[in-house]
Formats: C-alpha cells, structure tokens, sequence
C-alpha cells in the first residue's frame, strides 16, 4: 500500500466505505460507475467508464486487496472502496522468458512465485483459473497458448468446476455490494 495512502488512513480512520462505484472485468480492466451505470442494472451488464489513465491504474493496483470476508477493494487515501468482480479478483497473464520459464503476472503487474500456482480450474464455458496464494485468477484469453503447454507438459492439471462454484471454493465475493 502507497505511503500516503497509510498516512491518510491514519489521519481519517472512520471514512465510510463506497460500494458499487468500482468493477473489474474479465480482461484485467477496471471501470468507474457512476450513480446513473449503477441505477442501469448490475456490473457486468452496465459497465460504465473504463479507466484508461495509466497512473490512476497503477495507483488502483498496488492500493488493492481483500478484507477478511472476501471482498477486494481498492484503499483510496482513507475510503475503501469495494469491487464489483465480473469473473474473479485477479486476471492472470503468462509470459515465457528467453531460457523458456514461465512467469505468471496479475493484470496490476504483481508477480506470482513459481510455486503459487495450486490448482488449474476450468470452467463450463472453457475458461481457465488458476487457484493462486493471492487468489483466484482468470487466465487472459490471449496468453491460452502458454497455459496449453502448462497442460500438456502435465504442469497442470485442469478440474472442471462450475463456475458458480468459485467464489466459495476460493474465498471472493463477485459483488460486495449485493453481498
């Protein structure tokens, strides 16, 4: 968490908390929804403004985590301000490196330690998660070719799981504000 970010909570530490105005999407993307997106219907079906300021989301991204119920939110100064998840709270990118390794990175640019990985899940729609130490994560469609070579090297090993199931299975709360 930013340093200023700890300073403001220590100035402030009874902001209330904001729900709804802040989603994620399957891609790694985040959205800002406002009263009109939310009064539209539930994220992901009204989306709202895709955040494209690449400091504003790297700031979101080191000031993000979850709290003890499951619910990931992004500490905005002093307000915590809770996520709507269209799929899971992280979105999973995987890269080799020139000697062949792979290296899995979240959409905020956090690396993953070779031994995070503790489960490969894929969904009823063909989706694949990967059960990671910081959480469930959705692999990027278009890095699908590095997680195929994971399979068939036998490094991973798919469980088909309903998708309903995961939010359960792994800790994460899809919508804190309807939670």
């Amino acid at each position: 968490m930013d340093e200023i970010v700890k300073a403001a909570l220590r100035k402030w530490p009874n902001v209330p908390a904001c729900r709804g105005w802040l989603a994620l999407d399957a891609r790694g993307d985040w959205y800002m929804r406002d009263d009109r997106t939310q009064a539209a219907g539930p994220f992901p079906q009204s989306r709202g403004s895709r955040v494209v300021h690449d400091k504003l989301r790297e700031f979101i991204g080191r000031n993000y985590e979850a709290d003890a119920s499951g619910c990931w939110y992004f500490q905005n100064g002093p307000q915590q301000v809770f996520v709507e998840l269209e799929v899971a709270p992280w979105v999973l990118r995987l890269r080799r490196d020139a000697a062949g390794a792979l290296h899995v990175e979240t959409h905020t640019g956090r690396p993953l330690e070779a031994d995070a990985v503790r489960a490969a899940l894929v969904d009823e729609q063909g989706r694949l998660f990967l059960d990671t130490a910081i959480g469930l994560g959705l692999v990027a469609s278009a890095d699908m070719d590095l997680a195929a070579d994971e399979v068939l090297a036998g490094r991973w090993q798919p469980e088909e799981v309903d998708s309903a199931t995961l939010p359960a299975r792994c800790g994460h709360v899809l919508s804190p504000a309807r939670a």
